[in-house]
């Protein structure tokens, strides 16, 4: 249930770290570990972590083609965004925007998050984007996405 982190955005990192602290994300455990950090060692600690190199896990089989479709063309039937639009074709983010690296993400910790996203839990989106565009997804394309996502590099 934890993230994979090595390889993230340092900028994305130590804006994650910010919000844990202020508590404008919640997790009992980040915001904990968060709230003795000065601006310097979030910063240290996003750029550390942003040295690292990514591992890539497997997709499920079963689940590729739906989660490629979903990831590289959303679905225009029901208004769900290309996840690629924000994240690129090979799921390495966009530093600028502070739009993280999903290349290689654990399946369960993406499902977990998109479904936070979509019920409100994780609210730290610039514009409600995440949770615009996960209350558009069911379970079967959250579950597909999250296993393309796993494998994608």
């Amino acid at each position: 249930m934890f993230p994979k982190i090595a390889g993230q955005h340092a900028g994305y990192l130590a804006k994650q770290l910010k919000e844990f602290k202020a508590g404008e994300r919640v997790d009992a455990t980040m915001n904990g570990m968060a709230a003795a950090l000065s601006e310097q060692d979030m910063a240290d600690i996003g750029a550390y972590y942003a040295g690292q190199k990514v591992s890539v896990g497997k997709a499920a089989e079963d689940k590729v083609a739906m989660g490629e479709t979903t990831y590289r063309a959303g679905n225009s039937a029901t208004g769900v965004t290309a996840c690629a639009a924000c994240h690129g074709p090979t799921g390495g983010g966009n530093p600028m925007a502070r739009f993280p690296s999903l290349g290689g993400q654990h399946a369960d910790y993406t499902v977990t998050q998109l479904k936070n996203f979509r019920s409100g839990a994780r609210a730290n989106d610039a514009g409600s984007m995440m949770r615009n565009i996960a209350k558009k997804m069911t379970d079967a394309e959250i579950e597909a996405v999250a296993q393309y996502i796993q494998g994608l590099n």
